[in-house]
Order: structure tokens, then C-alpha cells, then sequence
């Protein structure tokens, strides 16, 4: 990837304009069309990528379906519930890690001192670091929520529109999940371990239907871990719209990512570069 061409800005003296919506959105833009082109020299590796990961996820929804045939219902969920679930999930994950690939590398990326180099370009480091790379088997996680949702049936303009809200919803709460975990690296040097525990954590509760998470584990799925906000809320209100649940999901996202940013932003204070030359050419 070619190496940033702007001046270097002094920390803390960045143009106010570079901050605005349209500017920051032509900057994601910009590095998704490079990092798919990028991606794209390379068709075949890209294709096997993405075919692998919508089959692993095909697979589970395989082993779903058998057991909705000897168990109709679990909890008060059926079938296409968890076929919605699971398309919710897929193209939120497949969303976040394909346009943000690096939040999920976050941790390795601090403790490695690999952040000097986006200290200093004059763009928000955070976004920076985030956009700069793409997550190839992420689009099978895309094809699939799609492909998903589709074969959940009572398919309509207005769930649709509902289900593609709640994938943006659910790709901001993933993405300031992972740079909320990531982010322990600022305190606790190496800790690519955790962090990659904290990703499959909410995997694993969110790709499960709510109704089986009851008491303290409920409360756990909506705070500490958003798999509620991020999938299982979402079901619910496709089955049955309640506009302040809905306005809750939103709100959660919002919340989460303005937490990510600041627990960031006071990381980035004690952040200390490593010894580590990184070259990007």
C-alpha cells in the first residue's frame, strides 16, 4: 500500500474540516475502494476467502435445522428466527471487519508500537488504523446475512429496510466492541490473547437465540457483552416493532461507540512507541 502523501500535522492542530461528516466518509471511501482493489489483484484467494467462510457459516444453520426438526420451537424461537439472527450477525461482522478491518488487530497493533505511523498523518488515528485494512473472508460473511435473511422469509420493503438499519447498528457495536478490547493493550502490554477471546465471546452469544439467556447472563449480553443489541433485540423487533426498543438499539450503538473512542483517546496518552521500525511501502 502506498505510503500517505499529506504533510505531517502536529497532534492536536488537525483542520476542524477534516473532522467533518462528508470529509471522513470520503477518507473510508477512499481506502475501501483501494483495499478492494487491492484484494481483487488476487480473485481466486479472494473467492476461495469468502466461499469458505459463508460455508462455515452455512454449516451452522445446518446443524440449527436439524435440530428444529426434532425440537419445533426453543424459548419461543423458531426456525427463520435464527435465520434472521443469524443474518443480522454475518453482515454486521462481515460489515465491520471488511470496512474496519484492523479492529480486530488492534491489540497486536499497540503492542507492537505499529501505531507511530498513523501518529503522524493528519487524519484521526483511531479511523485511520481502522480503514487501513480489509478482512477478505469478511464478504462471505456478507453474502450470507444477506442470503440469510432471504430464506427467513416474509420478506418486506419495511423489514428490510429494519433488517439493513440493524446490520449498520450492529457493525458500529462490533467495531467499538473490538477497539474497546483492543484497546486493554494501552494498560496491559501483549494482549492479543484477550482480545481474540473477547471477539469470540460475542460470537458465541450472539449467534445463540436470546431466549436461552436468562438472569445475570441476560444483563451480561446487553452491557458488558452487546450480543443482545447486536442480534437478539434486532429478532424480536423484526418479529414485532416497538419504537423505543428500537431507539434503544440505537442509542446502545451510539453509546458504545462513543465509549470505544474515548478509552481510546485516553489509551493514546499513556501509549509509549516501540522500538519497532515499521515500513509500509
Amino acid at each position: 500500500m502506498a505510503a500517505d502523501q499529506s504533510v505531517p500535522v502536529p497532534r492536536g492542530r488537525r483542520p476542524a474540516s477534516w473532522f467533518a461528516p462528508r470529509v471522513l466518509g470520503r477518507f473510508v471511501w477512499a481506502y475501501f475502494e483501494l483495499n478492494l482493489s487491492s484484494a481483487m489483484e488476487y480473485r481466486a484467494a479472494f473467492l476461495s476467502q469468502a466461499i469458505g467462510m459463508a460455508l462455515n457459516d452455512g454449516m451452522m444453520i445446518f446443524f440449527w435445522a436439524l435440530f428444529f426438526r426434532q425440537f419445533p420451537q426453543l424459548g419461543g424461537w423458531a426456525m427463520p428466527d435464527v435465520l434472521r439472527l443469524w443474518g443480522i450477525v454475518a453482515l454486521s461482522f462481515g460489515l465491520a471487519t471488511a470496512i474496519f478491518g484492523n479492529c480486530a488487530r488492534l491489540a497486536s497493533l499497540i503492542a507492537s508500537g505499529q501505531l507511530d505511523y498513523y501518529l503522524t498523518l493528519p487524519k484521526n488515528p483511531l479511523l485511520h488504523v481502522l480503514v487501513s485494512r480489509m478482512s477478505t473472508p469478511a464478504w462471505g460473511d456478507v453474502a450470507f446475512g444477506l442470503l440469510a435473511f432471504a430464506l427467513a422469509g416474509n420478506v418486506s420493503p419495511g423489514s428490510v429496510l429494519l433488517f439493513l438499519s440493524f446490520a449498520l447498528s450492529g457493525s458500529a457495536l462490533v467495531v467499538a466492541y473490538h477497539v474497546l478490547a483492543g484497546s486493554l493493550a494501552f494498560w496491559l502490554g501483549n494482549s492479543e490473547a484477550l482480545s481474540s477471546q473477547a471477539s469470540a465471546t460475542l460470537i458465541n452469544f450472539a449467534t445463540y437465540p436470546g431466549s436461552i439467556f436468562q438472569g445475570w447472563v441476560k444483563v451480561l449480553t446487553f452491557v458488558l457483552v452487546p450480543a443482545g443489541l447486536v442480534g437478539h433485540l434486532p429478532v424480536q423487533l423484526l418479529r414485532q416493532f416497538d419504537p423505543l426498543a428500537y431507539l434503544a438499539v440505537l442509542a446502545g450503538a451510539a453509546a458504545f461507540t462513543l465509549l470505544a473512542a474515548g478509552v481510546f483517546r485516553l489509551g493514546l496518552r499513556r501509549y509509549e512507541s516501540g522500538s519497532l521500525l515499521t515500513l509500509r511501502g
